[in-house]
């Protein structure tokens, strides 16, 4: 092992073990559960097997890079709610951020969960069963070579899984590099406190022209929270990737792209107003139309996404078919339909970007009518309306 490697290796582990991350207090769970993507269950059904997974039968997910719980505690919650078929492998380098998530399962009652310290590289040795499903957010970016830790992962992958992944992404980061550089040199060799300390006074006396300040999407070194200011302007070892990079590191694993979430951020005809750039956007490849969007958006900082094998992979994201039951990922029917009824157009924000549309006749009534269990051929039967016309 290279030194320099090894250095950086420690400095990791010992930023998390003492500030885990993200901060989380086990009696929090009494009163919410935290849900999100990747890895929420019904999404992760709809987008790498068709819908059509039953949780009453086996599933295996592992959480790798778990901190302190957030992936791992959403999936066994909600495998625990269909059944006792599901189970969790968490596992993750830091014993006091696998302390938090160990607590937070207990005041849930949860006991489909097996925690492992250790490093994601080391899984192939591990001999664990195959894996169904693999989340791992916020970890290859972390790695000294991701490629190797995607293929570690791969590695562990049941033909017919998929993953959910999350790397960092360039241009939503603009700042936080050089501002990492900067501190590295200042506060090389102090402890996890003392660089604290001093980002926090460096970040008071920044120049208003620095990309930091300018960067209005970026807000951990504003939380008052020390484990999110060091994760994203102390962190040892960091990179990020535009949407070409990712791709790249997704086939060299021997893996492709099946979704980005959510995936209207990567569709660039909302970032264009002319009729002839949509146009010709809409020729494009869907790989480049998203590398596209990318640069048209210029605030993603975040790329979450689902993944198949290339060969013996997930069945993929569920076709529209009048069978097709929908569901609504927050369960919010009544409280979506009564806002859908009252306006006609709909502003969502992405960070800072308001993306407007219009919301098609018949919006509000659709929703209402969405319970869980009506296809859509019975929901468009109760609206009194032809298919063709439904979609």
């Amino acid at each position: 092992m290279a030194k320099g490697k090894g250095r950086r290796d420690k400095a990791v582990k010992r930023q998390y073990e003492a500030l885990p991350y993200p901060p989380r207090d086990p009696k929090d769970e009494a009163t919410r559960l935290i849900e999100g993507s990747p890895s929420h269950l019904d999404e992760l059904n709809h987008y790498l097997f068709a819908g059509k997974r039953y949780f009453l039968e086996p599933f295996r997910a592992l959480v790798a890079g778990g901190g302190t719980g957030d992936a791992a505690i959403m999936l066994a919650q909600h495998l625990a709610d269909r059944g006792e078929a599901g189970h969790v492998t968490y596992l993750d380098l830091s014993t006091a951020s696998r302390k938090v998530a160990e607590a937070r399962a207990e005041a849930r009652d949860l006991n489909n969960i097996d925690f492992i310290t250790g490093s994601l590289l080391d899984l192939p040795a591990m001999k664990l069963p195959l894996f169904d499903y693999i989340d791992c957010c916020g970890v290859l970016h972390h790695l000294e070579d991701p490629d190797v830790g995607l293929a570690a992962l791969a590695a562990c992958l049941a033909d017919g899984g998929g993953m959910g992944l999350m790397v960092y992404a360039t241009l939503g980061r603009t700042g936080v590099y050089p501002i990492q550089n900067a501190l590295r040199t200042l506060t090389k060799g102090d402890s996890v406190g003392g660089q604290v300390k001093l980002a926090k006074s460096l970040l008071k006396d920044l120049p208003p022209g620095n990309w930091l300040n300018k960067n209005k999407v970026l807000g951990d070194h504003k939380l008052g929270e020390d484990a999110a200011l060091y994760d994203l302007l102390l962190h040892p070892r960091d990179r990020s990737y535009l949407v070409p990079e990712l791709i790249e590191l997704v086939n060299g694993a021997g893996m492709e792209l099946v979704s980005f979430i959510e995936p209207v951020r990567y569709e660039p005809e909302i970032y264009l107003k002319d009729v002839e750039l949509r146009k010709r956007a809409r020729k494009l490849d869907e790989e480049t139309r998203a590398a596209l969007a990318e640069n048209l958006s210029g605030t993603i900082k975040t790329h979450t996404f689902y993944v198949r094998k290339q060969n013996g992979g997930a069945v993929g994201v569920a076709k529209f078919d009048p069978e097709m039951i929908p569901i609504l990922k927050d369960n919010n029917a009544e409280a979506l339909s009564r806002t859908l009824a009252a306006r006609s157009t709909l502003t969502v924000h992405f960070d800072t970007d308001p993306l407007t549309f219009d919301i098609p006749d018949g919006a509000a009534e659709f929703v209402r009518t969405i319970d869980c269990r009506k296809s859509l051929r019975d929901i468009q039967s109760d609206m009194s309306m032809t298919w063709p016309n439904f979609r």
